[in-house]
């Protein structure tokens, strides 16, 4: 079955996502044109906003994530990009990604930060602990 959700989370930065995507050991695949999910619309599920049925499994990048059957669409939507994911749990990619992709949300978000404040020229370090991710920024 498929269940393609779109990841609530605007890309700006390929470059951030792509750091992101290191850091969790998962793989950007530049320039890929689809990417890997149950490959039919059943219809058990509304489309996500924005997307039309002949768009599903369609992207301009994927990103690969170990041990999971299905993989991470990385779809253009003008100057930003939207991910789409298969997230029927014979998959695997919820267990990676964590729920509605926070895992995958959080590390983007880490990135992005550190990149914005080091462009204006502040100092940042980076405090992680089992529970959670601090940035502390410094003039």
């Amino acid at each position: 079955m498929s269940h393609i959700a779109k990841i609530e989370l605007e890309i700006l930065s390929l470059e951030d996502l792509k750091s992101a995507c290191k850091i969790l050991g998962f793989s950007f695949q530049e320039d890929q044109k689809a990417y890997q999910w149950y490959g039919r619309w059943v219809g058990d599920s509304p489309l996500p906003e924005g997307i039309n049925l002949e768009e599903l499994g369609k992207c301009d990048h994927a990103i690969r994530v170990p041990e999971c059957v299905y993989e991470i669409g990385v779809v253009r939507r003008g100057s930003k990009y939207v991910l789409l994911w298969d997230s029927w749990h014979t998959g695997g990619l919820e267990q990676k990604i964590g729920k509605d992709a926070g895992i995958l949300k959080q590390a983007y978000s880490v990135e992005r930060i550190k990149r914005e404040a080091k462009r204006k020229s502040y100092q940042v370090r980076e405090i992680r602990n089992e529970k959670s991710i601090r940035l502390v920024l410094r003039v």
